[in-house]
């Protein structure tokens, strides 16, 4: 039995969007950086570095996923510790200068769209009078915040909690608590609404949320197997979403079968 939630905090890829994956060196981020350093790195390192860089910046991820209260690096410490490591000094402290912009331009996805029945999901949330916040890890939430923006989502949400932006990663709790906190509602009559079981019905568990709902995702089916971490819930896309709203109870201390 599930009960009925007074809140919603929700991931952003694979929940709200889809998040399909990036090409390992984006043409447009390697122009920039090219552009940006001039003769110091080549176009061919530059892209040989993003791509290296963003493989071992996604198994630092995961490794820190593991830890008991992971936490983000700052924009400036993603460039030097995984992409301009070899650059020379002139170079390395050219993309300091400009990291946040450049982690925009490397966490912007122009194939994103929202996933299918989300705002119809959403503004039943939001009629219903349930707060909902975001809560997603990211490289630079600045890209994510002006895609929901742009697909006039954005004032659905009193919050939006980005892990660049906290410094802090799914699964740690603190990251659902400040969410929970700016929706005025206790964690435990909170819904969980995550595509990842490492990341979100974790933290989902972590925070002590009231559900945690799995939505599913190409992300979804790629992660390995955590029997012991299940989610309550399993939907397919926003429509799944609106089905569970749809059978809360008349108040908010209703349950659902």
């Amino acid at each position: 039995m599930l009960r009925s939630p007074r809140a919603f905090l929700l991931d952003f890829g694979g929940v709200l969007a889809d998040a399909p994956r990036q090409p390992p060196a984006p043409p447009d981020v390697v122009r920039r950086l090219s552009d940006m350093v001039g003769r110091e790195v080549s176009a061919e390192q530059i892209a040989a570095d993003l791509t290296a860089g963003g493989q071992v910046y996604a198994r630092w991820r995961d490794d820190a996923g593991r830890s008991t209260e992971p936490v983000e690096l700052p924009h400036t410490r993603v460039w030097a510790d995984f992409v301009t490591r070899t650059w020379p000094e002139p170079a390395r402290a050219a993309v300091e200068a400009a990291a946040t912009q450049l982690a925009y331009a490397w966490a912007w996805r122009p194939e994103w769209q929202v996933r299918p029945g989300i705002p119809e999901a959403l503004r039943a949330a939001a009629e219903a009078g349930l707060p909902m916040a975001v809560v997603s890890n990211a490289l630079c939430g600045a890209a994510h915040r002006d895609f929901l923006a742009a697909a006039g989502l954005s004032d659905l949400f009193v919050a939006e909690f980005y892990s660049d932006e906290v410094g802090l990663r799914k699964p740690n709790p603190r990251l659902a608590w400040l969410a929970a906190d700016a929706a005025g509602v206790p964690i435990g009559d909170c819904w969980f609404v995550g595509d990842s079981v490492h990341r979100d019905v974790a933290c989902a568990r972590r925070a002590g949320a009231g559900a945690a709902i799995l939505m599913r995702s190409p992300r979804t089916d790629r992660e390995p197997s955590r029997p012991d971490l299940r989610p309550d819930v399993r939907i397919e896309d926003g429509h799944g979403l609106l089905a569970l709203l749809r059978r809360r109870g008349s108040s908010p201390e209703d349950d659902l079968p």
